[in-house]
């Protein structure tokens, strides 16, 4: 008796009898199917199996709890429990999260997701923890490319273009490099701007243009791919920290679990969105010269990459085939 009364004390909180804790996981996107939203849902199934029903994660999308930036907040003081955010958003707090998010970095799709489940994305993931928060996976967003109101082919296409960006340093300097107008804002604000005239342009992979409906704002779409940024899914050290080691074991494991599932519900929904954004009229442009975007972006990893640390692991990713 007595043991069993200081193992649910020990335990705190998560030892409430037999229901399950249920943590909540924020996310921005509108689509209850988004593949992100789906993955931590399928990552909440799992989780419930393997605890015996201890454990079970409730996803508010739609920026239910607010934008990535105030979503971010609450996890890092444990208000909040999960949150899958752009990994750009946590640029500002953890430095290494910076190198999968540098232009033009990865070769391709295949080689961002051997990188990313290897050494250098593991080493990216535990970056974050003297932040507050406990890195568990990378999730596919793709590759980012430019839409606007007509073909962005060139550089000189690009130029005095106001772009929309994420709130972030790294992005408003991507797109200064490639002589256009950064206008941060949050993701939610897009498509009044660009139906208003307030912005020219935004940048987005294929199912987030097609979810956020700004295909009906702007009908070009041009594949600059300058980015394969992953997204990222974050916990609450404070939260992760109170959990027993087996039960940090279930949820690193399930979350792992899920990145698979993602990528799979990536593959089919870009598939599914290319198929509504061009039926719907979207001019898809590829004949972009893309070695012209590339070169102009060396003063964005002059200033970003700046420590030996970063370099080495710019490198890494370079040298993994």
């Amino acid at each position: 008796m007595i043991r069993t009364t200081l193992l649910a004390l020990a335990t705190g909180a998560l030892a409430l009898s037999a229901q399950a804790v249920e943590f909540r996981s924020a996310d921005v996107h509108n689509s209850d199917d988004y593949p992100t939203v789906a993955a931590v849902k399928h990552m909440s199934q799992l989780l419930e199996q393997r605890s015996g029903g201890k454990y079970k994660i409730k996803v508010f999308n739609k920026s239910a709890l607010g934008s990535e930036k105030e979503t971010l907040d609450q996890v890092k003081i444990g208000a909040l429990e999960l949150n899958r955010v752009n990994i750009s958003s946590l640029n500002s707090l953890c430095a290494k999260t910076l190198v999968p998010t540098m232009p033009f970095l990865f070769d391709s799709i295949p080689h961002m997701r051997k990188v990313l489940d290897g050494p250098v994305g593991e080493e990216i993931l535990k970056g974050c923890e003297g932040q507050g928060l406990v890195g568990l996976a990378f999730y596919d967003s793709g590759a980012r490319s430019i839409y606007a109101k007509k073909p962005v082919r060139t550089l000189a296409d690009a130029k005095g273009l106001k772009i929309r960006v994420q709130q972030s340093d790294l992005w408003v300097a991507l797109v200064s490099a490639m002589g256009a107008n950064a206008t941060p804002m949050p993701t939610g604000e897009v498509y009044t701007a660009l139906k208003t005239g307030l912005i020219d342009a935004a940048e987005n992979n294929i199912p987030s243009y097609e979810g956020f409906k700004h295909y009906e704002a702007v009908k070009v779409y041009s594949y600059t791919e300058h980015s394969m940024a992953p997204e990222m899914l974050v916990m609450s050290k404070v939260v992760f920290d109170k959990l027993p080691p087996a039960d940090q074991a279930l949820f690193r494991a399930a979350a792992k679990e899920s990145v698979t599932f993602q990528r799979q519900k990536w593959d089919e929904q870009e598939a599914k969105a290319l198929d509504i954004v061009t039926k719907a009229g979207a001019q898809l442009v590829k004949d972009v010269d893309k070695a012209a975007f590339k070169a102009a972006m060396q003063p964005v990893y002059a200033k970003f990459i700046t420590t030996p640390d970063l370099q080495r692991l710019v490198k890494a990713v370079q040298d993994t085939h």
